[in-house]
């Protein structure tokens, strides 16, 4: 019975990490360039309305919006975790320089963690990076001297 056992063959750790990976590098492919595809709306076709006043098409983006959502905040978060522990190690092996800090934490932690219908419409951007708000960087450097 062991020999039997022992020569079974099981896959290797590595070609199921591979195989994880191509999965996921899917599931971002298609949660990135599906929007596009999705928002080619036919304006002459007609939609069927229900009795509570919206229509099958709204109801179908709100559920590829959900499960849209259910494929990427998990690959979004995990990304925040990572850059916020990498923020405060390059806080700590900075010597206390706050700025290196923030351009980690500012691009790992902002951006967009849930995905609504209007993301897959095109009418707003999915924003896997964090961007800056434009007032924060011109309040961090001090203001200039008023000329007398």
């Amino acid at each position: 019975m062991n020999t039997y056992l022992s020569s079974f063959n099981r896959p290797s750790k590595t070609s199921s990490f591979k195989l994880v990976a191509v999965f996921l590098l899917l599931v971002l492919c298609a949660v990135t360039m599906a929007p596009a595809a999705w928002s080619q709306t036919n304006p002459g076709s007609p939609t069927s309305v229900s009795a509570e006043g919206g229509d099958t098409s709204s109801a179908g983006m709100q559920v590829a919006a959900g499960a849209s959502t259910l494929l990427y905040f998990p690959l979004k978060a995990a990304f925040a975790i990572c850059g916020g522990v990498v923020g405060g190690l390059a806080y700590a092996f900075s010597g206390g320089n706050e700025q290196v800090a923030k351009s980690i934490w500012t691009t790992s932690l902002y951006g967009t963690y849930i995905i609504t219908p209007d993301h897959l419409e095109g009418n707003r951007p999915i924003r896997f990076l964090g961007v800056a708000d434009s007032n924060e960087a011109s309040t961090s450097a001090p203001a200039p001297e008023p000329i007398r």
